[in-house]
């Protein structure tokens, strides 16, 4: 999915995803990168507040200095466009319509770090379009440091920092033990910088216009713009820029609105958690806390009234316990029992303590995998729980609250 929504509405921007440029309409656009030294780069990341996009939402600046102080000229800096996410499109409309971005980002962070190699990481569709534009790139003597090419396998952990990494380094990719984080050693046992590629494309913008102009767009807490892939029961799925606290009813508007009523929303993707369809809900951590859910990478998934949210997360479920790395007893043993329990209940096949146990599964796998796979499936399962109660005691007796109009 890289369809862009064709036009603002309301609070939706396009400050990333302004048309499709190829390098010259990109310089005419933006001009070249500013020359800026390492502090100068880590400044203006702190200055602007720029969050990673890319799921975690950690300070930018932060990873920077812990990888410029461990590197100490021997960093590897990579950017991350795996989007293993089924329901994200972001980062491969990014790829397509402003790549140039991204790679200026990644000649900042080279630079902020002062890094010995940098990657792009990306699926295998976009590689061969990249490539043209590095060489046009390296023409124009645009690139201080040259940039490889790696492709990302199309699995959900794929574009994991630690499976990142281990693709880099020659290996299958899947999570690696968190013992040693990438941040200390990482490719080729050097210090490592993995970064979404839409961070690295805020960041680029930050350095020709400056933190205050990041600043003027989201919340005081979380300033600027993220993109977000909305699909599911909308017009026009595709993928529109906002800054944060946007009201979820101005994303659906962007895309077209809702083809019918809905009953609920998947916010943060297969990780995430499912809210309320309030048009006034703000998408913010803050505002989407007390549901156990967060924007993430920027992922929303419209439920109408008619779906089944039980059967909407067991098929979701069910895909994520077959996306394991298969290294950790929670995802080998953990992830399965919790969705085939989640199966029976959607499909209403009760049993004493049904529900119970696929609570008490999900808290079990939480905090225990060698990566946040388990965490992120026990969110939904969880979250979903709790949305649809009313559906769980239906679903209990026998009966479906969705294929009966009661929704």
């Amino acid at each position: 999915m890289t369809s862009v929504a064709e036009a603002a509405v309301g609070r939706v921007e396009r400050r990333l995803l302004d048309g499709e440029l190829g390098l010259d309409a990109h310089l005419a656009r933006h001009g070249r990168l500013p020359l800026l030294d390492g502090s100068q780069i880590i400044g203006m990341a702190r200055d602007s507040g720029l969050t990673g996009r890319g799921g975690a939402g950690f300070p930018v600046w932060r990873k920077l200095s812990a990888v410029a102080e461990a590197g100490d000229g021997s960093a590897v800096v990579v950017a991350n466009g795996a989007e293993g996410e089924p329901a994200s499109g972001k980062d491969r409309a990014l790829l397509a319509y402003q790549p140039n971005l991204v790679l200026d980002g990644l000649q900042l962070v080279a630079a902020a770090t002062k890094a010995r190699a940098a990657h792009l990481y990306a699926p295998k569709a976009a590689l061969a379009p990249l490539r043209a534009l590095l060489e046009a790139r390296r023409v124009a003597g645009l690139d201080r440091m040259s940039v490889t090419l790696q492709a990302a396998p199309d699995a959900f952990v794929s574009g994991e920092e630690s499976a990142v990494v281990s693709a880099l380094n020659g290996r299958g990719a899947v999570p690696a033990d968190k013992r040693i984080r990438v941040i200390q050693a990482g490719v080729g046992g050097s210090p490592t910088l993995v970064q979404n590629v839409e961070t690295l494309a805020h960041l680029a913008l930050i350095a020709r216009y400056g933190a205050g102009w990041f600043l003027s767009a989201g919340t005081a807490d979380e300033p600027g713009t993220f993109l977000a892939t909305i699909s599911g029961a909308v017009r026009r799925p595709g993928v529109v820029e906002a800054g944060y606290g946007v009201p979820l009813g101005e994303l659906i508007a962007a895309v077209g609105g809702a083809t019918m009523r809905l009953q609920a929303v998947l916010i943060g993707g297969y990780h995430g958690g499912w809210v309320p369809a309030d048009p006034a809900l703000p998408v913010s951590r803050q505002a989407l806390e007390p549901y156990g859910a967060s924007p993430g990478a920027g992922v929303l998934v419209a439920l109408p009234a008619g779906a089944c949210g039980l059967g909407e997360t067991a098929r979701i479920a069910g895909y994520l316990a077959d996306q394991v790395a298969g290294q950790c007893g929670p995802c080998i043993n953990g992830l399965p029992r919790m969705a085939a329990t989640l199966a029976d209940l959607a499909a209403r096949r009760p049993r004493a303590g049904l529900a119970a146990e696929a609570e008490r599964l999900a808290r079990l796998v939480s905090g225990r995998g060698a990566c946040h796979h388990p965490d992120g499936t026990a969110r939904l399962v969880l979250s979903a729980m709790r949305m649809f109660q009313a559906d769980v005691a239906a679903h209990l007796n026998g009966r479906c609250l969705a294929t009966e109009g009661y929704r």
